[in-house]
């Protein structure tokens, strides 16, 4: 690896992009398919995101991350999941967790966790996710008592990215079960593995089994238990107050939402391009099959969705860069562009036919990574009731 880190003071955006674009050349894409296809995590390109500053993306550069706009950082996402969706995941997951100590945390939680999160030296993930517990957060069963100056936490998360290989989580728990409405009883932490002063594991903290995934593979996804896990307020109750969880979690989530947009639209344009490109080397009754109506039809469709959902996804980062309230914009973006990277790859395979179903073609990872969009950081089915509900709240009559 031979790139300087990210430098958001030094370049200008395009700067930025095109040093992640030779990236992805040279590292990426010659191993991708090989790692995808086996399932292997990509420790090495780790260390080279690592090496990019990209766990600090969007940490501001007073912690010592690169302090990029979430505009800055839609397009690098989208760049790289052009080439690995998975990838982004990585460490898309664990800048959730930094926004969150970052917006809502203490003084002395953003000193202590934030540079630890920027050098990767920390990676983890939100841990919202139970068994029986997803879109509908409120309805989660983890608990932390509390106990003197400590809380003991007892519960189960699943579908965590990061979870094996990660070493912490943003752990949404419930510090008052009975609280009416639900989520004012609802608390955030931060959960180590284990004690960045000593490095000591945490007693209780218990890695599952890795989830096998018909796609976005090479990322780890886990069940994470917690048995009498013990933690101190002062360090890892985001906030230092209890009851504002809830509110975190959605917060972390905005900029999720923007992130799998951007995934998305690395899907929609690597099947647009796949399929551009197909379309001209295969020939059927005497021509290349680009020049078939029926499949000059797909190709329009293609190049209209994956345009308007980078529009989509652009326009909710500005929102976010802005400071405005963007759940619709982040709900819009999420739910079109995912949508278009099922569409498109599903065209895609269609205009590749039979080669479509290979291994040895990208549209087949794609067909296997879109859906994952559709669902990822709230269904689209809520997405369009939030979406719904913000309308008719701004436009009172």
């Amino acid at each position: 690896m031979t790139e300087a880190a990210l430098s958001y003071s030094e370049s200008d955006e395009q700067a930025i992009l095109d040093t992640v674009s030779r990236w992805v050349e040279k590292e990426v894409k010659p191993h991708a398919a090989a790692l995808e296809h086996d399932d292997i995590y990509p420790q090495a390109m780790v260390d080279q995101m690592r090496a990019l500053g990209l766990f600090g993306a969007t940490i501001a550069e007073e912690h010592g991350g690169l302090g990029l706009s979430a505009s800055t950082y839609a397009k690098i996402v989208a760049l790289i999941s052009e080439e690995w969706m998975s990838l982004s995941g990585i460490f898309n997951s664990h800048l959730m967790m930094a926004r969150i100590v970052e917006r809502y945390g203490t003084d002395r939680q953003r000193e202590y966790w934030l540079p630890r999160f920027v050098t990767g030296e920390i990676r983890g993930a939100l841990a919202l996710t139970e068994p029986n517990a997803g879109t509908d957060l409120q309805g989660i069963r983890t608990r932390a008592d509390a106990h003197g100056d400590e809380f003991v936490i007892n519960g189960t998360k699943t579908w965590i990215s990061n979870g094996i290989e990660g070493g912490a989580v943003a752990l949404l728990v419930k510090t008052d079960p009975e609280a009416t409405p639900p989520r004012k009883g609802m608390s955030m932490f931060i959960a180590p593995k284990m004690d960045p002063d000593t490095g000591k594991p945490h007693a209780g903290f218990k890695t599952g089994r890795r989830l096998e995934k018909l796609g976005y593979k090479g990322i780890d996804s886990a069940e994470l238990i917690f048995e009498n896990y013990r933690l101190d307020a002062e360090r890892h109750l985001v906030g230092g107050v209890p009851g504002q969880g809830f509110y975190m979690a959605v917060g972390g989530l905005e900029l999720g939402r923007i992130n799998v947009a951007a995934r998305s639209v690395g899907i929609a344009r690597r099947a647009l391009k796949e399929a551009t490109a197909y379309s001209q080397t295969r020939e059927t009754f005497g021509k290349p099959i680009c020049q078939h109506q029926a499949i000059q039809l797909k190709l329009g469709e293609m190049a209209t969705r994956a345009r308007a959902a980078e529009l989509l996804t652009l326009d909710a980062a500005r929102a976010y860069d802005a400071g405005e309230r963007c759940d619709m914009e982040a709900g819009m973006a999420k739910y079109f562009a995912s949508e278009s990277a099922m569409e498109n790859a599903a065209e895609a395979m269609r205009i590749h036919g039979g080669y479509g179903y290979s291994k040895e073609y990208a549209v087949e990872r794609l067909y296997r990574d879109a859906p994952l969009m559709c669902i990822g950081e709230g269904t689209n089915e809520m997405q369009r009731i939030i979406i719904a509900r913000q309308l008719v709240a701004r436009n009172p009559v």
